[in-house]
């Protein structure tokens, strides 16, 4: 699977288990999607995404271009 599907679905997953959690558990976990909303924000403008670090030394896969 390439880099970039991997990314979305682990920010879409993380997305929504934060939302559930902010309804369910506490209002806290909204901070959480603040924050990867933020991350995405960002790596859209630097090219730079944390995730995708962590991916590649975890040997998932190789970021495509």
């Amino acid at each position: 699977m390439r880099m970039h599907y991997l990314i979305r679905g682990i920010a879409g997953t993380f997305v929504l288990a934060s939302l559930a959690l902010g309804s369910w558990v506490s209002p806290y976990f909204f901070l959480f999607t603040a924050f990867v909303g933020l991350n995405l924000l960002q790596s859209s403008f630097t090219r730079w995404c944390l995730m995708e670090q962590i991916l590649e030394k975890a040997g998932v896969g190789r970021a495509a271009d």
